[in-house]
């Protein structure tokens, strides 16, 4: 894991010199109501609307997104995931905490919010806070293959959540893409990350189906471990973790961009003369 205040150029691409961090996996500690599956990367609430705290387990790399789509929801609830960094190490938590918010971020070092699309934008110091308003959408959202979050660059693949392929997925998917759907829908995809900054401290950023919604809190210890912090809270019951190609993509991920752009329609993959397997990966991917 790259030290948390090593400077890195900016738009450099993981690679030799900043080895890729290892796949994103829950911690084994967790809220009363979770259960995470034998791989790691599903957590499910299984009762209740609360003890749905999970963390990620280890400690993120600066520039790293811990990415979750949402992959089912509960009705009867009012509120969403939560998403955040916490200092704390989650295996000094006993018992864990029953909300994020407040609870958790009552002990300190802990930076939680609800997830909503313009809730927690904060300007830099002695700029207006207009300026903060909002996250400005770049023109090259549906080109541009990288997101640019300050001194990082992120494949952008991965980032937007994708339709069940179906009738209308194709319709669906696009309204993903413009990231114009509620930002805790069903099959949206949310991470957050922290990129550290000259003064020793860090920003952190939420990530909302591929659009950087800006810092969301500032002055994050950069030095100090930060794991990532998921709150499956109420409405939302369960959701996955989705693994990022910080290098150059595979020739796996190569060959699906490839049939994927080809295709008018995702169901019209089943009609090429492939494997299942790919045609399936090339789907739901």
């Amino acid at each position: 894991m790259a030290a948390a205040s090593e400077p890195v150029d900016s738009g450099a691409l993981w690679g030799p010199a900043r080895p890729e961090p290892p796949p994103t996996r829950f911690h084994r500690v967790h809220g009363d109501n979770i259960r995470v599956d034998p791989s790691g990367t599903r957590a499910t609430r299984v009762e209740s609307f609360a003890h749905g705290v999970c963390f990620s387990r280890e400690p993120l790399a600066p520039g790293q997104v811990f990415l979750v789509e949402i992959e089912e929801k509960e009705l009867g609830w009012c509120g969403h995931l939560r998403l955040g960094l916490t200092a704390l190490d989650p295996a000094g938590l006993a018992p864990v905490p029953e909300f994020s918010l407040p609870d958790l971020v009552n002990l300190g070092h802990t930076w939680v919010f609800a997830i909503t699309r313009h809730h927690n934008r904060v300007p830099r110091e002695g700029r207006p806070e207009a300026e903060a308003a909002a996250p400005s959408r770049p023109p090259t959202l549906l080109v541009e293959p990288y997101l640019r979050i300050e001194q990082f660059r992120i494949p952008r693949d991965r980032l937007v959540g994708r339709s069940r392929p179906g009738l209308y997925s194709h319709l669906l998917d696009q309204l993903y893409e413009l990231n114009v759907l509620p930002p805790t829908a069903r099959r949206s995809r949310l991470g957050v990350l922290f990129c550290p900054r000259p003064d020793g401290t860090a920003d952190m950023h939420i990530i909302i189906n591929g659009e950087d919604m800006g810092p969301s809190a500032r002055g994050l210890p950069a030095a100090q471990p930060l794991y990532a912090v998921v709150d499956v809270f109420a409405s939302t019951k369960s959701v996955r973790l989705v693994q990022l190609e910080y290098g150059l993509p595979s020739l796996q991920t190569l060959c699906r961009l490839v049939i994927q752009r080809s295709m008018v329609h995702r169901l019209a993959i089943d009609g090429l003369h492939l494997p299942k397997e790919l045609k399936d990966f090339c789907k739901y991917e």
